[in-house]
């Protein structure tokens, strides 16, 4: 059964809130920088070491591996805020959301200690080792393979969509050790390794966008050697520990905002800056109908960091705050275009133009990246099953 508890935040977490925004109001005023679209923003690593010098990253890990044994809220709070602002969360994003986490719930003493103070400080970055060329959405089906060799193990093949694969520093990959013909099923016998972007024989190549950037990268592993203390959890269970890990990727704030500057800039724009005038009324209907979305989805997502805070693991849940969100960022940009009735113009070199030309042209990722509505969807009908139901 699906679940969302009504919730909101406390005076405490109010005020953490304030703070984000001021620290944001001093070091990145408006018309000082060039805001990105959600989570797809500019990779600064001196503006992340800033953060984590605040304390804002590797907030619910652990004191002793240098987090700050704060709340899934505290983390949600400033996500939020970052994201809603445009600011370079590109270096440490993945490995503040999820890659940080998952060590902490599944590494060894030594990857802790390796790992989660230098995540925490916004010293290292991570990516996503996870889709495959010919798995599709089925990421069941990858073929990578890991083979034991001596103390160690030999990876050999390729992922895909990895995002800043070749700026980063990790990529936690998931890997095939054993043959599906001995596992019985497709989902067993995987297992996770971290592994160094500088590894030998590992290659990140990055792919050309339609919007001429080129932040996902096709990474193939050619006879790759990982060390046996960078296998993240146990051998063999990879598929329920990346099931885990997919909580902390799909329920967040991220999966909502990433058209939400391209509104605020519009109103910017086109919004009266008289006292007695007032906006258009196609534009109040368009801003009606953003602000209702993404208060309902600021709710839900708050829901998912609430359960998480209380030891749930909403995968389920987070399926659905991800296709009902990815979905909506798609909404607001088809929204912004039929009311402006013109395609965006490459010479407008505004704010408001940048970010109108980058949403029309990676619109269509934002329900594919992170798993597909048709995949999502299926894993929130799962959770409306009856129990005991066989259909």
């Amino acid at each position: 059964m699906i679940e969302f508890e009504p919730v909101d935040l406390t005076t405490e977490e109010r005020r953490l809130q304030v703070e984000v925004i001021e620290f944001l109001e001093q070091e990145l005023p408006h018309g000082t920088y060039r805001p990105g679209l959600g989570f797809s923003a500019e990779k600064d690593p001196a503006f992340s070491r800033k953060l984590g010098e605040r304390g804002w990253l590797g907030m619910a890990l652990p004191t002793e591996y240098g987090g700050h044994d704060r709340s899934a809220v505290d983390r949600f709070i400033v996500a939020e805020q970052l994201l809603r602002w445009g600011a370079p969360v590109g270096h440490h994003w993945v490995a503040d959301r999820q890659s940080g986490p998952v060590i902490a719930k599944f590494g060894t003493e030594e990857q802790k200690r390796t790992f989660l103070p230098r995540i925490c400080s916004g010293e290292l970055s991570f990516c996503i080792g996870m889709s495959e060329p010919d798995s599709g959405s089925d990421l069941a089906s990858l073929s990578t393979r890991a083979v034991r060799d001596g103390d160690g193990w030999v990876v050999s093949g390729t992922k895909i969509w990895t995002t800043m694969a070749h700026e980063h520093d990790y990529v936690i990959a998931l890997t095939r050790t054993t043959p599906i013909e001995e596992s019985g099923d497709k989902r067993n016998g995987l297992t996770q390794f971290i592994i160094d972007l500088a590894s030998p024989g590992l290659t990140a190549t990055p792919i050309p966008f339609i919007d001429n950037s080129a932040d996902f990268c096709e990474v193939v592993f050619d006879d790759v050697y990982v060390p046996a203390d960078r296998v993240l959890g146990e051998v063999g269970q990879g598929w329920a520990q990346n099931t885990s890990e997919l909580a902390y990727e799909r329920g967040g704030p991220d999966r909502w905002l990433s058209s939400y500057l391209l509104v605020e800039e519009l109103l910017r724009r086109d919004g009266a800056s008289d006292t007695d005038a007032r906006p258009s009324p196609e534009l109040l209907d368009l801003l009606g109908n953003a602000v209702a979305n993404y208060w309902v989805l600021h709710h839900l997502s708050l829901s998912v960091a609430r359960d998480i805070d209380r030891g749930g693991a909403p995968a389920i849940e987070s399926s659905l705050v991800k296709e009902m969100g990815t979905r909506f960022e798609q909404d607001v940009v088809t929204a912004v275009l039929a009311y402006l009735d013109e395609a965006p113009n490459t010479l407008d070199s505004s704010v408001f133009g940048h970010l109108l030309m980058t949403a029309a042209l990676t619109q269509p990722s934002f329900t594919v990246r992170g798993g597909t509505n048709e995949v999502l969807r299926s894993v929130a009908a799962k959770g409306l099953r009856p129990s005991g139901s066989s259909r």
